[in-house]
C-alpha cells in the first residue's frame, strides 16, 4: 500500500519524469535519501513501470491518428491470443485494448497520411485472418491528451 508521500512522488514524476531526486525532495520537504528509497520501492513494487518522453507525433511526421474498432470471427482463447500477438508486430498500432460491447478490440493507429493508413489497413491489418470487421474513426483534433493517471 502507498501513502500520501508516495502518491505525491507519483504525481510529480507523472508530470515531469526528469525531476531529480533532490528536486522532488525540495517540493515535498524531504531529504534525498527517503525520496530515493521510496522511488526504488515504487519501482520494485510495480507502481512505476517505466520513464518515457512524450513525443509530438506531428513533429515526427505522424499527422493522422485513427481509432479502429475491430470485431473478430472466432473468440476461442487461441484465436484471441493469436490476434493479440499479431497486432503487436505493427509499429503503426500504438495502443490496443480488448473491450466489451459491439466490438472486441480498440486499436489506436498513427500514420503519416491517409495513403499510409490505407496501406496499413489493406496490407497489414488485412493479413490477420480472424478479423471480421474494422470500423475507423479519424481524430480531427486532440482535445485532451492523456499524460497521467488521476492519483488522489
Amino acid at each position: 500500500m502507498i501513502d500520501s508521500v508516495d502518491k505525491s512522488i507519483l504525481k510529480l514524476l507523472q508530470s515531469d519524469a526528469k525531476l531529480t531526486i533532490k528536486e522532488i525532495g525540495n517540493k515535498l520537504n524531504l531529504s534525498a535519501t527517503p525520496i530515493f528509497e521510496r522511488i526504488k520501492r515504487l519501482e520494485r513494487s510495480g507502481y512505476i513501470t517505466s520513464y518515457k518522453a512524450l513525443i509530438d507525433r506531428k513533429k515526427v511526421g505522424l499527422s493522422l491518428m485513427v481509432f479502429c474498432d475491430i470485431s473478430l470471427n472466432q473468440h476461442h482463447a487461441s484465436h484471441i491470443a493469436k490476434f493479440e500477438k499479431d497486432i503487436q508486430q505493427f509499429n503503426e498500432v500504438i495502443a490496443c485494448y480488448h473491450i466489451g460491447g459491439s466490438f472486441d478490440y480498440l486499436i489506436k493507429v498513427v500514420a503519416k497520411d491517409m495513403d499510409e493508413y490505407q496501406n496499413f489497413v489493406s496490407k497489414k491489418l488485412a493479413s490477420i485472418d480472424n478479423i471480421r470487421k474494422v470500423q475507423s474513426s479519424f481524430v480531427m483534433r486532440e482535445v485532451k491528451t492523456p499524460i497521467g493517471l488521476p492519483i488522489n
